[in-house]
């Protein structure tokens, strides 16, 4: 796109007072110029079954367009009307828990076929009444959808067909993929299949879990197909993806494939959220932002971030300003917040939006404005952006659900809730980042892997043989990898290769084990590693690794009595490339340490930065083909940092930088350099 939207969640519909005119003007003032509405509000819009009022929308949208602003216009089936429910519960899902009650949203099940016959018809009568208006510029197709532990009768139905489907019908190939015959879990006829609701079995279960993020691709290739029957070719669709929530956004979502579902819409949406204040460092930005942005190799949407939100989240001075820039040197070319007020009612009430619940000009809405107003200045240079990075992280649903399963850190039975996968996932892509290692995060099966020189993967624990020799294969045509503990250590299905670990991947590592065990006052040796005693403690999972190539360097040993002679992290040449294996689980900040010395070395020196957090660098290219070099301060101190590149020129104050100068930056504030030669 050849500009850079900005804007906000707007519902007319929430306000304790009409109060529109003047709302459009404190939106002209801050330099905003889309809105997002609609999404939230289907029962204003169909009170009863079949009274449809879209007043409320039409008055928006014409408003809007007569002050040119523009509008995306969202589905409204994210939270049903309670006359639905009540005359037909069983659009709510049966989940393991029971039937859902009404009250909170997204309790619906989307496969039920009466919430999508009232579904579609409450979206074509949305667009009939407003997808040619002149201010609609896309829509975004509900909102933040995941498949809600929906495992009712029918959707057991269709997974049982999904299954003899997969497997030919054949029950045996079945039963020997997935291990039934433990405790008893064979299956020998269809009509016999258990409900997956109750089942001990990984397998099925992370099959059925598979099955379940599809359902949500299918439920938005849907309901994007019903849009397309209403809006022009200039209008694009979009949906906002949410997270893995620890109060704020942390990892990959355990029930959607970001990467798979976003390719059924035009542009990737997102949502993110994270601490505020004094814990605000731009990671979740990050994370968030490589994710989308690989989805489609072009710049995404961030639909929604926040504006005041929570008390411990009401930015300092400056820090509005230091989101709103890193989404875009991401390469975000909209940034949304939810939402424009602070509403007065209900679950939301203190989730902040740019005004206060006194509706009146406040310090982060002034910000608001300094960023809207730059923004106007700065689109020709910052529109369109795009980004050509050299490492990628590989993620896996699959992985992540197998870790739920077979977690690393505590009891190994019963499985964990909490992802634990993100949290290594987390650990290693924030030590990168403090690191100013820029990446892009793809799904571990992404043909585009070949376009990398490093690749990081963390606990590829489920792994089809093709996938790892794959893996293999790009280590010896030149590419390096760093891989985690428990990786390749069991099949798609979810079972366990009775190869010596870590099977099929060992040829490019030169690395076997036959142990892992729980460190039990473990460090870890400093020769390669400038660890100390903190960042040095072997925690909760490590494997006793045993090189078996000449060509295997050790890097790290265990320090103990017991476990010394074992290897903890290796690196082997192989063919024309490297792989690293890291056998054991270090902190962060550990992790920090090992990533800057791995990327030391002559093959990877020229991929880091010599500059760490808090000084945060994001580089791209204009449409103009300019260098752009984005530098953030995410903390209270001032900063200094000798110019990056050549002789450029400051975007924020507009003046011209000499090679070598060094640049002042404040506290929580950034500089923007364009054009020259990187030095």
């Amino acid at each position: 796109m050849d500009k850079i939207w900005f804007g906000t969640a707007y519902y007319r519909e929430y306000m304790p007072e009409e109060r529109l005119e003047k709302d459009i003007a404190m939106m002209k003032a801050a330099g905003i110029n889309y809105v997002r509405i609609a999404e939230s509000t289907w029962s204003t819009f169909e009170p009863q079954e079949g009274e449809f009022d879209f007043t409320s929308v039409i008055t928006v949208l014409d408003q809007m367009q007569a002050n040119d602003i523009s509008v995306i216009i969202g589905t409204p089936t994210y939270a049903i009307p309670g006359w639905l429910a009540k005359k037909y519960p069983e659009v709510m899902a049966v989940t393991p828990q029971g039937l859902n009650k009404y009250g909170p949203r997204q309790k619906m099940d989307i496969t039920s076929p009466v919430y999508r016959y009232y579904s579609e018809r409450i979206i074509r009568k949305l667009l009939t009444a407003t997808a040619s208006h002149p201010a609609v510029i896309g829509f975004q197709v509900d909102n933040e959808t995941k498949y809600y532990e929906t495992s009712g009768p029918a959707v057991q139905i269709a997974f049982v067909k999904y299954l003899r489907k997969k497997f030919n019908d054949d029950l045996p190939a079945l039963n020997q993929a997935f291990g039934l015959d433990y405790w008893s879990n064979r299956v020998d006829a269809w009509e016999d299949f258990p409900s997956v609701q109750g089942t001990i079995n990984a397998s099925l279960g992370a099959e059925f879990q598979a099955f379940q993020r599809q359902l949500v691709i299918d439920f938005l290739r849907w309901q994007v197909d019903l849009v397309g029957e209403y809006k022009s070719a200039d209008r694009f669709v979009t949906h906002n993806f949410d997270f893995d929530w620890r109060n704020w956004s942390f990892g990959l979502r355990s029930e959607v494939d970001h990467f798979a579902a976003s390719e059924v819409v035009d542009i990737t949406g997102v949502d993110v959220y994270h601490p505020g204040q004094s814990r605000l460092t731009g990671a979740e930005i990050a994370f968030t932002g490589d994710i989308a942005r690989t989805t489609k190799d072009k710049n995404y949407f961030v639909l929604e971030t926040q504006a005041q939100a929570f008390k411990d989240w009401t930015p300092y001075p400056g820090q509005l300003r230091l989101q709103a820039f890193s989404h875009i040197a991401n390469g975000a070319s909209l940034v949304g917040y939810w939402h424009w007020h602070s509403i007065h009612n209900s679950w939301e009430t203190y989730w902040k939006g740019l005004l206060s619940h006194d509706l009146l000009p406040n310090p982060v809405y002034d910000e608001a404005c300094d960023i809207g107003k730059t923004l106007q200045r700065l689109t020709p240079e910052l529109s369109g952006l795009s980004k050509s990075n050299r490492v990628a992280m590989l993620v896996s649903n699959r992985g992540l659900t197998a870790i739920d399963w077979h977690p690393w850190r505590g009891h190994q039975f019963g499985g964990d809730k909490n992802h634990q996968y993100n949290d290594l996932f987390r650990s290693w892509y924030d030590a990168l980042y403090r690191q100013n290692i820029e990446m892009d995060i793809l799904d571990a099966d992404d043909p585009r892997i070949e376009r990398y020189d490093v690749l990081i993967v963390p606990l590829l624990y489920a792994a089809s043989d093709a996938l790892l020799q794959r893996l293999n294969a790009f280590v010896g045509q030149g590419g390096h990898i760093i891989y985690s503990f428990k990786s390749g250590f069991a099949n798609q299905d979810l079972k366990v290769r009775t190869a010596i670990q870590p099977g099929i991947i060992s040829e490019a590592c030169g690395v076997t084990y036959q142990l892992f065990v729980e460190p039990d006052e473990v460090q870890m040796s400093t020769e390669t590693f400038a660890l100390t005693e903190e960042t040095g403690q072997v925690t909760d999972w490590m494997e006793l690794l045993e090189p078996v190539s000449s060509q295997t360097e050790i890097l790290a040993r265990y320090q103990h009595p017991q476990w010394g002679k074992y290897a903890a992290i290796t690196r082997n040449q192989f063919g024309k490339g490297t792989a690293t294996y890291i056998g054991c689980n270090l902190s962060s900040a550990g992790m920090e340490q090992v990533f800057s010395t791995l990327f030391s070395t002559p093959a990877l020196s020229a991929l880091r930065s010599e500059v760490s957090f808090p000084l945060i660098i994001r580089r791209a290219q204009s449409k103009a083909q300019k260098d752009l070099c984005f530098i953030f301060n995410y903390s209270q101190t001032p900063q200094q940092l000798r110019n990056p590149l050549g002789q450029a020129t400051s975007l924020i104050d507009n003046r011209q930088v000499e090679p070598g100068e060094t640049l002042e930056i404040a506290g929580w504030d950034f500089v923007i350099l364009s054009g020259g030669e990187a030095v």
